[in-house]
């Protein structure tokens, strides 16, 4: 294969140039970056905090996407310091509670199978108005499919990258791409590279060729997109239930016509205390269905403290979205959350995102729902297409402020 690293794009094709390469380029870079700012400021290295303008940083982004390897390539080089375009500012980093803090409360978990369908409602209610987030068991997934799609994402992340690679053959970060292998999709927007790499496959409204997924996730994730686009219209019946709308009122309203899966995978860090897997952010779309291994790490900021989403056999993490909250006009809400890394073993999620944004024609303006307005409850947010949300949210890539308050009457 034949790469080049060039400023006005992040990988073209020009001279021989392999992943292998870039990845002794990268270490090299860094290398020589840490030798010049020691030689031209000695005692840097009793500073706290290192100037992150005093390093070429962009070129040093060009240099880890030339790789097409991402942070495994890193890792599995043999990486034992966390590179400077990884480190996190101090508020990223895990809060561990003292002794003396009580325990913080734990995210609610709600069994769909319940026979009381009232008493479900009741509690989705709860949870999307007061959390945000909740987990679900009892929700007619298989485990055989949940712990297939976990494997298969596993498989393809710690699979040899290089030349003839399925992830040289996918890496790219073409918007249109259906299926899609990157480190970071905000790498080059965002102001710290996250500790995770990312299979992206967009199986709704329009599934990709069978051929155009990795070998590995082929069958298994159709199978298993199947299966969670079930449980996504099961939830969005009781989120519609819950707002006093019609059983069918979300979906009627597309919130459920596209659906995309980010397979991600951390990595063991070195140095779990100066990174971050996912800085913190809320969801841009409707609704999130989540799938997470037993390592843990998400955490959702829940009444200004940082709370750790204990991994539950068998469920299934949920999570409210800005465009749901936009429309239910703040009945429910959409909060931040994050991924902190850890360095006993490597994590893997698979997230559902709903929205309606994938259909390049549609039309429809969203809003806050009519039904749910009065005078005592006028509408918080003006009306857009999903489209135009979801490029300005990602316009401002993951750790801004939060998208919705541009948004805000």
């Amino acid at each position: 294969m034949r790469w080049s690293i060039s400023r006005s794009s992040n990988v073209r094709r020009s001279v021989e140039f392999t992943a292998e390469d870039s990845l002794a380029l990268l270490s090299s870079l860094l290398t020589w970056v840490e030798a010049k700012l020691q030689k031209s400021h000695p005692h840097r290295r009793s500073q706290a905090k290192p100037s992150m303008a005093a390093y070429d940083r962009a070129a040093e982004l060009r240099a880890l996407d030339a790789t097409m390897s991402g942070v495994h390539g890193l890792v599995a080089a043999g990486v034992t310091h966390v590179p400077r375009i990884f480190r996190a500012p101090d508020h990223h980093h895990h809060h561990e509670p003292s002794s003396q803090e009580p325990l913080p409360p734990s995210v609610p978990v709600i069994n769909l199978g319940g026979a009381d369908r009232a008493a479900v409602v009741a509690a989705v209610r709860r949870a999307a108005a007061e959390w945000g987030f909740f987990q679900v068991t009892g929700h007619g997934v298989p485990p055989e499919s949940m712990a297939a799609a976990v494997g298969a994402v596993r498989a393809f992340h710690e699979a040899d990258g290089g030349e003839g690679s399925e992830k040289a053959r996918l890496y790219s970060r073409e918007p249109v791409k259906a299926v899609k292998y990157q480190c970071n999709f905000d790498l080059h927007q965002s102001p710290v590279a996250n500790w995770r790499d990312t299979l992206y496959i967009r199986m709704a409204p329009d599934p990709p060729d069978v051929d155009e997924l990795p070998e590995t996730c082929r069958n298994t994730m159709f199978e298993y997109a199947k299966q969670v686009m079930n449980l996504g219209n099961t939830l969005f019946e009781l989120l519609s239930e819950a707002l006093g709308l019609d059983p069918s009122y979300l979906t009627d309203i597309d919130c459920n016509q596209g659906q995309i899966l980010l397979c991600h995978y951390f990595p063991p860090c070195p140095q779990p205390e100066l990174a971050i897997g996912t800085s913190r952010h809320s969801d841009s779309t409707f609704m999130t269905i989540l799938l997470q291994d037993e390592i843990g790490g998400l955490q959702i900021l829940h009444e200004d403290r940082w709370v750790d989403v204990t991994p539950t056999p068998g469920a299934f993490i949920v999570n409210i979205g800005d465009l749901l909250q936009m429309i239910s006009n703040d009945a429910f809400i959409s909060v931040e959350h994050r991924v902190v890394v850890k360095n006993i073993a490597p994590r893997v999620s698979i997230a559902c995102f709903f929205s309606s944004h994938f259909h390049p024609a549609s039309t429809r303006m969203y809003g806050p729902i009519k039904e749910l307005l009065s005078d005592d409850n006028p509408p918080l947010y003006r009306e857009t297409l999903v489209r135009d949300y979801v490029k300005h949210y990602n316009s401002i890539g993951l750790d801004a402020k939060n998208a919705m308050s541009d948004f805000r009457l």
